[in-house]
């Protein structure tokens, strides 16, 4: 059986992504490093949560992963700063040295829906993500169904945002966006 989506009233909000933007990459030590990951879990906004990634990436002997992940960190850092320029340049940096990071991958899909509230731009990274593995898929179905729908492709955009709902029950934005739609059989 084939289904027909249709959008109920009220419209999806693209901003609530934005809390999601928290796929912070774990960095082992005592360092500055360490401290930029705490920072970027939590979510900090502030310039002087910046302190500790820019000095860990200028004057700590990182390994190749803790420096592509405190670029990660860094970036989402910038994000929730409002600075979404520079949290891209720092995931564009973290995947040119890695490629293949998940989580750069992911944080500069939510960056590009933030700041452009477009989808088509950023549908190529959430699903790439999610290909990668991803440690927030819940948040890359949620995103990549908010894209969908910007796009107009409500029937992916659904089952993109029913996934993350099954990945992540207890989280409420996308289970209140799906009220947002009506599905009917395609007669």
């Amino acid at each position: 059986m084939t289904m027909m989506l249709k959008l109920a009233a009220g419209a999806l909000a693209v901003t609530t992504i934005a809390g999601a933007a928290n796929g912070a990459v774990l960095v082992a030590g005592n360092s500055s490093a360490e401290t930029c990951y705490t920072l970027a879990a939590r979510e900090a906004d502030n310039r002087g949560a910046l302190r500790p990634c820019d000095f860990a990436l200028r004057e700590e002997a990182l390994t190749r992963e803790d420096r592509i992940a405190t670029y990660v960190n860094r970036g989402i850092i910038q994000f929730h700063r409002g600075q979404y320029d520079l949290a891209l340049a720092d995931f564009d940096e973290a995947l040119e040295m890695d490629a293949e990071q998940p989580e750069a991958m992911l944080n500069k899909a939510i960056v590009l829906m933030r700041r452009d509230e477009r989808g088509e731009e950023a549908l190529p990274y959430f699903t790439r993500a999610l290909e990668l593995g991803t440690q927030s898929p819940a948040v890359a179905h949620y995103g990549r169904g908010l894209a969908h729908h910007l796009t107009g492709d409500l029937t992916s955009a659904y089952i993109d945002i029913l996934t993350a709902t099954e990945l992540a029950p207890e989280w409420e934005a996308p289970r209140n966006d799906l009220d947002n739609y009506i599905v009917e059989p395609n007669s």
